[in-house]
């Protein structure tokens, strides 16, 4: 499970805490967006060891199908179960990301354990029990992942709500933004 700890160090931390959204018509044009960046970069973490947990749930499903039907080994469909995880349909939120992945597993131990389990290079080998509870371990940490996600999108949401009334408002301009772009002198 990924644990929010109150006052901690982890980006995660930060961007779920209360006091990031709290008073954001107090804060400058700037530092809203930095936090918008920050909190975009933590979903965009979480959706990518999500994708992670994804391929290895399928995995373990490939592997338990050959067993009950007798199919191809999980080898000889990996190319496929990777391409399906990465170019399948979208269930998200519709947004568009256009950031990379920093550090994925980086302060999420658990997740980044499962997701390395070496077992998993070998699931021939497991036993019909071990995965079962593989299977059972990463669907949890998806969940959990997920959870997480949309608190942060919500966090995302909320941001951009502040941003985008302060352009309603008059109280910024899209030409401050464009100057600031381009490292014009200007206002914020």
């Amino acid at each position: 499970m990924i644990e929010v700890r109150p006052g901690g160090r982890r980006r995660i931390d930060r961007v779920l805490d209360a006091d990031y959204v709290r008073d954001l018509g107090e804060l400058a044009l700037t530092t809203l967006r930095e936090r918008r960046n920050e909190a975009a970069q933590e979903e965009t973490d979480l959706s990518y060891l999500r994708r992670l947990l994804h391929a290895r749930i399928d995995i373990v499903l490939a592997e338990q199908a050959r067993r009950t039907s007798g199919g191809r080994s999980v080898v000889d469909q990996l190319a496929t179960i990777l391409a399906d995880n990465a170019l399948g349909p979208a269930n998200g939120s519709g947004r568009h990301q256009p950031l990379e992945p920093s550090r994925a597993g980086d302060h999420r131990r658990q997740a980044e354990a499962l997701v390395g389990d070496s077992d998993l290079s070998d699931v021939t080998s497991l036993s019909d029990d071990k995965l079962l509870g593989t299977l059972a371990d990463y669907r949890e940490q998806e969940v959990s992942v997920s959870q997480r996600r949309r608190e942060v999108q919500c966090v995302v949401d909320t941001i951009n709500a502040e941003i985008a009334g302060r352009y309603a408002q008059g109280t910024a301009s899209v030409d401050e933004l464009i100057s600031r772009e381009r490292g014009w002198p200007g206002k914020e």
